[in-house]
């Protein structure tokens, strides 16, 4: 039996750890690895190679993924994902462990439906917005990395009496910024999944700039497309001179924190032992009260994940 793994979509801190623990665990269970490179361009382009122990060592520090990824509009046409399906024959590959997010779940979700091959996805996404898992690979060490961030910035801000706008990364979902905004003590935190109160925060914040108060600290999610509009209202309403910072991609890499190497390890041995031990298999691995599950991909690519009410919850005295 061949087992091989591929990196689809945006990177994540945790694929290297992910990746290095399938070649081990794999050759552990007396089957071989594959390597597929450049994400499904490279499937298409027949980018695989078999994996040895040396391709592994000493990557676990490493932020990234040393086998590439990719998003593919090629793949959206059927002539691309038969080539892709013919690829994977020619080396006897029939089960796949895909490093990636919700695109990349459907993208083989249809490749399984059209051809055999069996395959399990595992949550690698910084955005934590998949369905039936608490947490993705590299979640951890993007909060992290935002941590550092903001805690910088609030040094600069509270030296000149600044506000501070802070976009995260994310997409549609507020996970980041939510759990940033608690984490760092921010006044303001802005993301779709919940409203933001304008009048209600002008009033708290004035009051409280009055007492002495020398910086606001807000952070906004980016699906929410705010961040200039915060700028202006604290600028305009609050009266306070306001930068706006946006992390951008340095979210997505860094080296991968200890959880995110123990999650990817976790990740994969629950997923090589789901393909080793069926025959026909199109999953997805997730994490919930503090065990590895697993769930069908037709599951998880028709619901969508939502944010834990705790966080809500906690997060309403800033609106």
């Amino acid at each position: 039996m061949s087992l091989a793994i591929i990196c689809s979509g945006g990177d994540a801190p945790g694929m290297n750890p992910a990746i290095k623990k399938f070649v081990d665990y794999v050759y552990k269970c007396n089957k071989t690895p594959y390597f597929i490179y450049d994400g499904l361009d490279g499937l298409i382009d027949a980018k695989i190679k078999k994996a040895y122990h040396s391709d592994v060592a000493g990557i676990l520090h490493n932020g990234g993924a040393i086998i590439g990824s990719s998003r593919s509009e090629r793949f959206y046409e059927k002539r691309y994902r038969k080539k892709a399906f013919e690829n994977l024959q020619k080396h006897n590959i029939d089960k796949v462990v895909i490093l990636g997010g919700d695109g990349s779940y459907r993208a083989f979700e249809i490749l399984s439906k059209e051809f055999c091959i069996s395959f399990i996805g595992i949550p690698s996404t910084i955005d934590n917005d998949i369905y039936a898992t608490e947490y993705c690979l590299g979640v951890d060490t993007a909060l992290n990395v935002i941590r550092h961030a903001v805690d910088n910035i609030r040094d600069t801000a509270s030296t000149f009496k600044r506000a501070f706008v802070v976009e995260t990364m994310g997409r549609e979902c507020g996970y980041l910024a939510a759990v940033t905004a608690l984490s760092s003590g921010a006044e303001i935190c802005v993301i779709n999944e919940m409203n933001f109160n304008k009048n209600k925060a002008a009033k708290h914040l004035k009051k409280e700039l009055k007492e002495g108060r020398r910086y606001i600290l807000a952070i906004v999610s980016e699906g929410t497309k705010a961040t200039q509009d915060i700028k202006n209202w604290l600028e305009d309403e609050i009266g306070m001179q306001t930068r706006i910072t946006i992390l951008g991609h340095i979210q997505r890499g860094g080296n991968p924190t200890v959880r995110d190497r123990i999650m990817a390890f976790e990740f994969i041995i629950k997923a090589v032992d789901l393909l080793i031990n069926n025959t026909q298999i199109q999953k997805a691995v997730g994490y919930e009260k503090g065990r590895f599950i697993d769930r069908d991909i037709s599951e998880i690519n028709s619901k969508k994940y939502t944010i834990p009410s705790n966080i809500l919850r906690d997060l309403r005295f800033l609106d």
